[in-house]
């Protein structure tokens, strides 16, 4: 089974290019599937759809939500094509497996006042404080996921025109970045950055405090530490930036399809999910100001 889930890892960094964020996720369920193949003593190539209906009842015995039990199905259908692709299995026996759709939530998002308060946390009073006000203005002013912002390398922020590239294998974003942001950056980059990252061959944008790659927990921490000074109690995650990004430039009347493509958003239907929050808060506003609404 071990050697399964190396073979699977190698196609999804050289074959489908994924990030390494996505190579964890894929890895994640696929070794929780096998495991329980292992259990039911069942080579994975030798399962059938009901094997695929009893994982499932697995799962829900575990009390996965509807939308976490999709995930993990969706990185089965990617193992299987794998191995039908190497002509190891004959048919994916998860094809056809129904789960009831999940419900989209609504996401976190903050107001411009918020925002503006979170953003006014980092002081600029030390190397930390600097480095994080550079992380918080660069998530907001670019709607990037915190995945893509750890990746980050100092070739891709161009401070002089204003942008920041982004590149996934062939797909690449070319974002703006507000003029408060090109300040906060430039200054981390020339004041900050030199301070903290001895090796001369590290690239990342961002690193820890000690100089190497800043990891994903490490960053939400920050935007949690920060949150929790400015005292707001709204439910943050780590893309509640991103989240806020979207609803505010929707507010001040951008269009879907630009914001998708901002986003790097493959459909559009991950998008409106802002439009739907623009029609609920102005559903409550007229609700409650409206004279003859109450």
């Amino acid at each position: 089974m071990v050697r399964y889930a190396d073979d699977f890892r190698q196609y999804l960094v050289h074959t489908k290019k994924a990030t390494q964020n996505t190579v964890d996720s894929y890895l994640r369920d696929v070794n929780q599937y096998l495991s329980f193949c292992s259990s039911a003593g069942v080579l994975p190539e030798q399962a059938d759809s009901a094997l695929v209906y009893r994982y499932l009842e697995f799962l829900t015995m575990r009390s996965k939500s509807d939308a976490t039990k999709s995930r993990m199905i969706a990185s089965v259908r990617c193992f299987y094509r794998y191995l039908m692709s190497i002509g190891i299995a004959a048919c994916d026996p998860a094809e056809g497996v129904k789960i009831k759709a999940a419900e989209k939530k609504l996401p976190g998002i903050l107001d411009t006042n918020e925002i503006v308060l979170l953003l006014s946390q980092a002081d600029g009073s030390d190397y930390k404080s600097m480095r994080d006000k550079a992380i918080l203005e660069l998530l907001y002013a670019t709607g990037i996921k915190v995945s893509e912002l750890i990746e980050l390398s100092v070739s891709d922020v161009n401070l002089q025109v204003g942008i920041l590239h982004l590149r996934h294998g062939e797909k690449e974003r070319i974002l703006p970045i507000y003029p408060a942001a090109v300040k906060t950056m430039a200054n981390y980059l020339v004041h900050v950055r030199p301070a903290i990252v001895m090796d001369k061959g590290e690239d990342r944008l961002f690193t820890n405090m000690s100089g190497q790659p800043l990891s994903r927990q490490g960053l939400w921490k920050i935007i949690k530490h920060y949150a929790e000074k400015a005292g707001i109690q709204k439910d943050i995650t780590p893309h509640t930036l991103r989240h806020s990004f979207a609803a505010h430039l929707l507010e001040n009347g951008a269009q879907l399809k630009d914001i998708k493509e901002m986003l790097g958003h493959a459909d559009i239907s991950s998008t409106q999910v802002y439009a739907q929050f623009m029609k609920n808060k102005y559903t409550l506003a007229y609700a409650k100001y409206h004279p003859l609404a109450k």
